[in-house]
């Protein structure tokens, strides 16, 4: 990754401002958790069997933890280290929601966490091959995460992504194994597990979600997430979701009530109970649906989010 600096039509580039210490990295994370990962900072250097977790955090929107672990050292194995603290948190799950009331003065119960949903994330200033290779399968619930100082106080962050078909459970046929246990209770969600999720779901759906879809990604910066429910478009935070149902797609809006211009009266708003995605506005598109005027809508909240 070059990071380079504008001056009229010439680049300079950027030097590399290393780090010294894993602490610096740490300290700058857990600052801008919310900036960086959408995560709730919820403890530094956690204690719990013998093991000290770096960052604890908790994401509000799929209602799980997070583990986040810094390296500057590249002689660490990734796969084992992530699955040591994903089995460290399913089998001391009490003491996980114990400290996040603790320390966010919160009333969290054991069944107001999606467990499936838990991850680690791994923050370095560099990866080697083999660590990139060795959780490189569809199913390994770990984010890699390459971290560089830059001078003029710039910083570049990019994520490792899986791009094999292939399961972790492959390389390990033990079923009382930590991988295979793990791999019980916790699931990564992808976008065709959720397209597919269904065995009766018509052809014209499908369609009809890539059709919206690449109208959505061409409004610009776009990322996807797929949770366990629905498939998030986000810019610096969700600005629209997408429940993928047999009939229809439901469509959720991430604006406030009385911030959404819908001249047409599309949108319903919520009735104030608990929902799926982010937002108090929502439209069921189907076949008949004016996806110019859904865009109107939908790239309200997407400007929203800069």
């Amino acid at each position: 990754m070059k990071i380079f600096s504008i001056d009229g039509e010439k680049l300079q580039s950027l030097s590399v401002n290393p780090f010294k210490l894993e602490k610096e990295i740490q300290t700058l994370i857990e600052k801008n958790l919310d900036v960086l990962f959408n995560l709730q900072f919820v403890k530094s250097e956690f204690s719990i069997k013998n093991f000290r977790i770096d960052t604890l955090g908790f994401n509000l929107e799929t209602k799980s933890f997070v583990v986040i672990e810094y390296k500057k050292e590249r002689n660490f194995s990734v796969i084992d280290q992530g699955y040591t603290y994903m089995s460290l948190m399913l089998n001391n799950k009490s003491d996980f929601i114990l400290e996040y009331n603790e320390s966010c003065d919160s009333s969290l119960k054991r069944e107001d966490i999606d467990w499936s949903q838990s991850r680690v994330i791994f923050v370095s200033p560099k990866y080697t091959e083999y660590q990139k290779l060795s959780v490189n399968f569809k199913d390994v619930p770990f984010e890699l995460w390459e971290v560089k100082r830059y001078e003029n106080n710039m910083l570049g962050m990019v994520q490792h992504k899986n791009d094999s078909d292939e399961s972790i459970n492959i390389i390990s046929d033990n079923p009382e194994g930590v991988v295979a246990k793990v791999s019980n209770e916790v699931k990564v969600y992808t976008e065709e597990l959720l397209l597919t999720a269904s065995k009766t779901r018509p052809k014209w759906v499908i369609e009809l979600y890539y059709n919206l879809k690449e109208r959505i990604m061409n409004l610009g910066e776009v990322e996807i997430k797929a949770t366990f429910q629905y498939l998030s478009f986000r810019r610096n935070g969700p600005f629209v979701d997408i429940v993928i149902y047999n009939k229809a797609l439901y469509t959720i809006i991430n604006m406030k009530e009385g911030s959404l211009n819908d001249p047409n009266n599309m949108c319903t708003m919520f009735n104030g109970k608990g929902h799926w995605g982010n937002g108090d506005y929502f439209i069921n598109i189907d076949q008949e649906t004016d996806l110019d005027y859904v865009m109107f809508l939908i790239n309200q909240s997407y400007q929203n989010k800069q």
